[in-house]
Order: C-alpha cells, then structure tokens, then sequence
C-alpha cells in the first residue's frame, strides 16, 4: 500500500490556482514572508491538505509576479517548520498542519478527530506495575500498591505526533486493547459512568532522548512540549495521572487569557 509521500498518493492541489494570495508590495514586510504566512494559513484552514503538491517554483513565481528566490525562501521557511516537503521525482508536497490544542480538559484524541487530523493509536504498554512515589501521591494509592501503566503512540494522517503514558487506579476500567486503539481514554471513561470534572496541569518543555526521538521521528535532541496532568472525576477521586510529550514541530498548546479587574 503507498503511503502518503508516494507519487502514487500524492495529488495535485487544485485548490492553489485559486487561493487568493494578497500580497501587499508597499509593505516592510518582506514578500517572502507574507507568501509563507497565507501559504501556512492555506494548509492550516484545510485549503491545502496534507499529499498536494504545491507546483514548481517557475510557475508560481510567474503566476505570483514574484521572483523565484522570493518563492524558493517562502517555500523553506515552510519546509524547515516541517509544513512542506521537497521530494524527488514528485515536487514540493503538504505534509501537515501543526496540531494546536485547547489548553483544557479533553481528550487529545476527541480533539484531533474534531480538528480533522485522522487520529489513530498503537499501544505500546498496558500492564500492571508498582506505584512510585510521584504515581502514589497523585493517585492517592499506596507506594509500591499496583497501578496501570498505559502507554500509547499518538499519530495523525499515520505521522507520530505524542507518546501518551497515563497511571490509572487498577479497577477503573478495562483498557481493552482494540478499545484503546481505535477511541480516546477519556472516551472510554465517559462510557463507564466516569465523569471528568477538573484536572491540575503542567506544561513544559526539554530535548528528546534517542529513545524518545526513534518513536516521535524525530532527531535526537529535538524539542519537546510536556504535560504532566492529574484529573479528578465528580467526586474528587483522582482517576488519572498522565506524562506525556509532543513533537514540538507538529504541536502547540492554545488557550485564551482573560483579563481580571
């Protein structure tokens, strides 16, 4: 079966020759740049979908009256966000919008599959094991009492995008397997009578281990956004301690702020 960067996948993006590119000339913005931010903006909305191809370089500069260093700049700086990919023998070709996420308590499933990213799951490790002392004390078990360990990859359009590890009291639920792979966590808590009700939450940031980066396809070092998360259901029992970290080429926390009087 070809996969998604395979000529025989990749297609065409008809919806290029008729994206309105408003690109300002009187600006100090360089032109480059505003051809790359509506270009991203383009592949963010969906206009353009992860396999099209964007064209050559000659026809878009002709199309755009812009020089082709202008177009090459504006294609690489897309390229070097990991927004595009240069191929050889098919072209420069969408490879994916990066995930941003509403900084509250959701599932990352529910809110890849509400966003359109084809979320799709392979479990890595589903096994009881002893509470350390961070698990005990978030879960409010006793240390070295048995705890499960759930440990999931999280892919969109079959790219990794998270490696999830959650500790859940042992009788919660069943994690069955296929379950896990095919839904969301908290999906399957709803589904048992579980209700979610708040969650303390931290969000940082560190460089991938070599185990880390052959898992995410990423290069060893590369940044990581992390999460360390504790959700509580109605009843103020934790249900679920959660680490997990995210390709921080291919994802962002976003979230409101308001301003209090």
């Amino acid at each position: 079966m070809a996969k998604s960067g395979d000529p025989a996948r990749a297609v065409t993006a008809p919806a290029l020759s008729t994206l309105d590119f408003a690109l300002d000339r009187g600006s100090p913005v360089p032109l480059y740049y505003q051809l790359a931010q509506q270009l991203e903006a383009a592949i963010e909305n969906g206009a353009l979908a992860p396999g099209n191809l964007l064209g050559n370089e000659v026809d878009l500069s002709v199309r755009l009256g812009l020089s082709r260093p202008t177009v090459r700049q504006a294609i690489q700086s897309l390229v070097d966000k990991g927004l595009l990919v240069r191929r050889r023998g098919v072209g420069t070709q969408v490879v994916h919008s990066q995930v941003k996420r509403p900084l509250e308590l959701s599932s990352l499933y529910d809110d890849l599959e509400a966003a359109g990213q084809g979320p799709s799951t392979r479990v890595v490790r589903n096994e009881g094991v002893p509470a350390s002392t961070c698990v005990a004390a978030a879960l409010g078990v006793p240390e070295g009492g048995e705890v499960t360990v759930l440990e999931r990859l999280r892919l969109t359009h079959g790219q990794p995008v998270a490696l999830l590890c959650n500790y859940l009291p042992t009788a919660l639920l069943d994690l069955d397997r296929a379950r896990l792979e095919s839904t969301g966590l908290y999906r399957m808590m709803r589904a048992c009578g579980i209700t979610l009700h708040s969650a303390r939450q931290t969000v940082g940031a560190r460089s991938a281990t070599r185990e880390e980066a052959d898992r995410l396809d990423e290069e060893e070092g590369a940044a990581l956004l992390t999460m360390q998360r504790t959700a509580y259901d109605d009843t103020g029992r934790p249900v679920e301690f959660g680490t997990h970290i995210y390709r921080a080429s291919r994802y962002a926390f976003d979230f409101q702020l308001l301003v209090r009087s």
